[in-house]
């Protein structure tokens, strides 16, 4: 969230570029089965298909156009690794039968005592603020647009899901991931409904506009790049969940706390696993690693929902971050942190025997984070001092 913020990484409306086929003229005509009068509207001239169009290609410009930066001799790197991949990673994954489910948080429409229970849970949210919900949609938003980020991973080369069924260690954690995260959204998702305190339309539309605009992190199909866009990702929506459900359990929502600290615990499993990928990575090939750490942190971590759209803001994202950081859930603080965190656990200012290239890159992530510790205090007091805005999400009240 806050990358937005620190790196311009928020939409640009007037990003345009042409269209990639010629548009029909005509309108288009129903089979003979449909009902004009039922069925939904669709598109029905050349102007109304490129506005379609126009819609669901990015607004902010493509982060990166490079692919496949990854050499075969590296790609050998990971099939070498399967073996250990499924000793050392798939563990990080649970049983179906042993993983929480959406419905243990939440009453149960078949139980005589669901509207009590449905009706306790609208009560305690009438007690958290608009700017606490415009968070935990946005945080939902991001955990909905989950087919977008499987799809990026299942392009890395040497380690994607090549037939969507692959028993390669790697397509196996790709697929096992992807099931743990999808219960994120759809847990929040079914408690932002209940609450009544959102506009459960307005955020749909949020979330298939999100999907239908893709997301490039700039890994370039490079599994180097792609796991430590995911080392970052995945603390830092440690850390946002984990502030929600604080926030939370301040209020009184025991509830609603520990439906995002169990959210967290997750994500916070998670990146054990994808950190464990790149320390395994600094200790075959340490002058690849630190190119590619460097190489992201340069492009800056981007966050997956930065093409959030409600159908009337393009600066939705932009937006939301802010009221997070206003909020305290994920701050410029909290990005310096992860940095920090990163090169701890990865050892990486006391790496030695690289080339002169992986030493250049080794200064410059090292010397990144001092300067980063410079403008905290500063994005964080412009976020507070920004104005409130209406929100779709929230009937458009200001948050």
């Amino acid at each position: 969230m806050v990358a937005a913020i620190m790196t311009r990484a928020f939409p640009c409306p007037g990003f345009v570029r042409s269209r990639p086929w010629d548009l029909p003229t005509a309108p288009r005509r129903l089979p003979e089965r449909f009902s004009v009068a039922s069925a939904p509207r669709l598109a029905t001239n050349a102007l109304e298909v490129e506005t379609v169009y126009e819609r669901f290609k990015p607004f902010g410009k493509t982060l990166h156009h490079k692919t496949h930066s990854l050499p075969p001799q590296k790609i050998e790197i990971f099939k070498s690794l399967e073996g250990w991949a499924e000793e050392n990673i798939l563990t990080y994954l649970k049983p179906v039968e042993k993983c929480w489910q959406p419905q243990d948080f939440l009453p149960g429409a078949e139980t005589d005592g669901f509207y009590e229970q449905a009706r306790e849970i609208k009560e305690h949210a009438k007690e958290m603020h608009d700017d606490y919900f415009v968070v935990l949609v946005g945080d939902m938003i991001t955990e909905e647009a989950l087919p977008s980020y499987q799809t990026i991973l299942n392009t890395l080369d040497g380690v994607r899901d090549d037939t969507g069924m692959s028993p390669t260690s790697w397509a196996k954690w790709i697929r096992g991931w992807t099931a743990e995260e999808n219960r994120h959204g759809d847990l929040l998702n079914k408690y932002l409904y209940l609450s009544g305190r959102v506009d459960m339309r307005k955020i749909e539309k949020t979330i298939q506009y999100l999907i239908g605009s893709g997301f490039d992190a700039g890994m370039e199909k490079n599994p180097y790049l792609g796991f430590v866009y995911t080392s970052f990702q995945e603390r830092a929506t440690f850390i946002s969940h984990g502030n929600t459900a604080r926030i939370a359990k301040q209020h009184g929502d025991q509830k609603l706390s520990q439906i995002c600290g169990t959210i967290a615990s997750d994500e916070k499993r998670h990146e054990a696993a994808y950190t464990k990928i790149i320390e395994k990575l600094f200790e075959i090939d340490p002058d690849g690693a630190v190119l590619a750490l460097a190489d992201m942190m340069r492009k800056k971590i981007a966050m997956p929902a930065r093409m959030m759209y409600d159908g009337r803001d393009e600066r939705i994202f932009h937006h939301f971050s802010i009221v997070a950081q206003r909020l305290g859930v994920y701050t410029a603080k909290d990005y310096g942190d992860i940095l920090e965190f990163l090169l701890g656990r990865w050892n990486v200012e006391s790496l030695t025997g690289l080339s002169p290239e992986g030493r250049e890159a080794q200064d410059y992530v090292c010397g990144l984070l001092p300067k980063m510790r410079k403008v905290e205090d500063l994005i964080i007091s412009r976020a507070k001092e920004a104005p409130k805005i209406p929100f779709s999400w929230i009937f458009d009240r200001e948050a």
